[in-house]
């Protein structure tokens, strides 16, 4: 369908503008077009839509080559994690980083209630503790940085204990992307993306994918997404692939932002803790309380309060205003998403909503 592109071959950068498109011939458009069809002619690769598009195998072989192996494009991001999950067998044990994404959490608690799974939380910054938790486990799902607490996960360690105790090691890296972090390269087994965020980054796509390094498990995950209809539509999949394509320009900008308003925030009145993980895109700050945070959230005005992340625009949330965050988030904690606005406007409306 398109040029195959070797992660090897061209620098991370090319491949985000190079991987998933047609092949270069006279007159063949330089993008994949969106392909709209419930069914497809028999005879061919595909014959119904729910267990293929070229739409989508655009945007897998882009995300795929950028990961380093084989991805599975899905409906949410959440339906990538569902489908991961499935790789549990019933009643199976899954040490999760405590402080992950709440609707991972929240499924798995699901699971726990129905005994479908053994759920074992570990701070994933202690790397002593999820060794000590792995024997006997299925699955070890680790964030780095997590959600939204910005713990950073020692993934090279990990994963290499998880191998040797005959555990699948999963990497959520939506935080992260794959051109800050490549957890395959790491050891891990699988990784997982809400695509929503900065592989899309323009706030207005729904969209997960998995990256398999193991072909087998791979079509696991493809026969899940076809039997379970957790596809992606083709719309989605094409402004996916079309963000994607600015990834390191904005990644660049977004962070270098970031690390800019960590330093302004350091002595900023009222804040008692700046939450750094050093690389990326979202920081932290912990306020007193909740009623300070909130406070703020209401005072600024280029800032925009709203739960997502990873857009071009500066996003802040009070996290524990949600039921299902976990206990252990202080009740004054903001979670910043920068963007790539100008840092003297974005610095001078936090902080006047500070004072």
């Amino acid at each position: 369908m398109s040029d195959t592109w070797s992660f090897a071959t061209p620098r991370p950068e090319t491949v985000l503008v190079k991987a998933g498109r047609p092949q270069h011939e006279p007159g063949a458009p330089l993008n994949e077009p969106v392909t709209f069809a419930s069914a497809f002619v028999a005879g061919g690769d595909l014959e119904y839509a729910r267990y293929g598009n070229p739409t989508w195998t655009a945007l897998e072989e882009a995300i795929g080559s950028l990961e380093g192996g084989e991805c599975i494009s899905f409906a949410s991001g959440m339906a990538a994690v569902s489908a991961v999950m499935h790789l549990v067998p019933s009643g199976g044990a899954v040490v999760v980083a405590r402080h992950s994404y709440q609707h991972t959490l929240a499924l798995l608690d699901d699971g726990a209630r129905s005994g479908r799974y053994e759920v074992r939380r570990v701070d994933v910054a202690d790397a002593d503790a999820v060794e000590a938790a792995l024997p006997g486990a299925a699955m070890v799902w680790l964030e780095s940085p997590t959600n939204p607490a910005l713990e950073v996960a020692d993934i090279a360690r990990l994963t290499a204990a998880a191998r040797a105790a005959g555990v699948m090691s999963v990497v959520d890296n939506t935080f992260a992307s794959p051109l800050l972090q490549r957890p395959l390269e790491l050891g891990a087994d699988l990784v997982v993306h809400s695509a929503t965020k900065l592989i899309a980054g323009h706030s207005d796509v729904v969209l997960g994918a998995v990256v398999a390094r193991a072909p087998e498990v791979a079509e696991r995950l493809r026969h899940h997404r076809g039997l379970h209809g957790a596809i992606p539509g083709p719309m989605e999949a094409f402004l996916a692939l079309r963000g994607l394509r600015t990834l390191s320009v904005r990644l660049e900008r977004a962070a270098s932002n970031a690390r800019e308003l960590a330093r302004r925030l350091a002595d900023a009145p009222g804040v008692l803790e700046v939450r750094d993980p050093g690389f990326g895109t979202v920081l932290a700050i912990v306020l007193a309380d909740a009623a300070a945070a909130d406070r703020v959230v209401e005072r600024v005005r280029v800032w925009i309060p709203a739960t997502s992340l990873g857009g071009v625009e500066s996003l802040l949330e009070r996290r524990r205003r949600w039921a299902t965050e976990a206990p252990t988030i202080p009740e004054g904690l903001i979670r910043l998403s920068v963007g790539i606005e100008h840092i003297d406007d974005l610095a001078e409306d936090l902080l006047a909503a500070l004072a």
